[in-house]
């Protein structure tokens, strides 16, 4: 039987075609020779309490100048797909948690979702790393500029961050002297109305920031670790940093450890985690990144592991 795929993503036609890591998923989709139906955010819908999408059947290829090709159009019932991927990244806004409701009808219906609908919910990516105490540094989520300065006054340099961002947007560093401190928080918080995440500045950054991708809560045997660049210290390929494949550590291999069973619990069959030195920063569930680095680094297929965990849920 040919597996159903469902993909809700960003336009295909303004992704980076050698970094993006759902194009590789949909390859290795395509290579095994299940049916491709892309969807937009806008796309997806709910009718009767039954969720729908205007479907686009999607070809992909290996073409750097014609990676995609839609076929037919077509309005479909989503429970007649067998498995979706929400792929659509950040900002992680009222939409897109709309969209999540309208797929746990679909789960609800039978359809496997990658990841599951409560766990993107539930797990925002700075927060859900407090959960996992002994990997983590010293972090203080509040909304409180008087908070945000005892923090900062403790530890006298710290790294300042939206609870929704990504890509290294936004995210400050202050240190002792830092004559902006009281601006960049009434920013963040926006006038101590917003919560926001600080944490520890932890000076192995200049080692890099490592991405390390688990399927089905087992980790990839390499990590990305993104150097940052001398005219920025942030971590970021988006900001300019330096990827760099290297073999996991003992302390990455323990705290993968600590995240695995969770990571299976919640049905975040793929995430990507953030480890700075010896600490774990953020957990990334929406659209992790990192596998074609990975994969052109270490010759592994990532996404293989991804489709074959699929195929193991489907079974089941």
């Amino acid at each position: 039987m040919t597996i159903k795929l469902g993909i809700i993503m960003d336009p295909i036609g303004s992704i980076h075609y050698k970094k993006d890591s759902t194009l590789a998923m949909l390859w290795e989709a395509r290579a095994r020779g299940w049916q491709i139906y892309y969807f937009e955010q806008q796309d997806v819908f709910l009718r009767d309490c039954i969720p729908y999408g205007d479907a686009k059947i999607l070809n992909v290829f290996q073409d750097p100048a014609n990676w995609y090709a839609f076929q037919e159009s077509k309005r479909i019932a989503l429970a007649e797909l067998d498995v979706i991927l929400m792929r659509k990244d950040p900002p992680f806004n009222e939409e897109y948690i709309y969209t999540t409701y309208i797929l746990e009808h679909a789960e609800r219906l039978g359809v496997l979702i990658v990841n599951r609908p409560q766990s993107l919910r539930d797990a925002n990516e700075k927060f859900f790393a407090t959960y996992f105490p002994d990997c983590t540094p010293s972090t203080l989520v509040t909304q409180s500029i008087t908070k945000l300065n005892e923090f900062w006054k403790e530890h006298k340099d710290i790294i300042c961050k939206p609870l929704s961002g990504m890509g290294g947007v936004s995210v400050f560093r202050l240190q002792e002297h830092e004559v902006n401190a009281n601006v960049i928080f009434d920013t963040l918080t926006l006038n101590g109305t917003r919560s926001i995440m600080a944490q520890q500045f932890i000076p192995e950054i200049k080692k890099g920031d490592k991405r390390i991708l688990l399927v089905d809560g087992q980790a990839v045997e390499y990590a990305l670790a993104r150097v940052p660049q001398e005219n920025d210290w942030r971590g970021n390929l988006a900001v300019g940093a330096k990827g760099i494949v290297q073999p996991l550590s003992e302390r990455d291999r323990y705290i993968c450890a600590q995240l695995g069973e969770a990571l299976r619990e919640r049905g975040l069959y793929f995430a990507g985690i953030d480890v700075i030195g010896d600490y774990l920063t953020e957990i990334n569930v929406t659209s992790p990144t990192g596998i074609r680095e990975l994969d052109a680094g270490t010759g592994l297929n990532i996404a293989g592991l991804l489709m074959d965990t699929i195929e193991k849920y489907l079974k089941q």
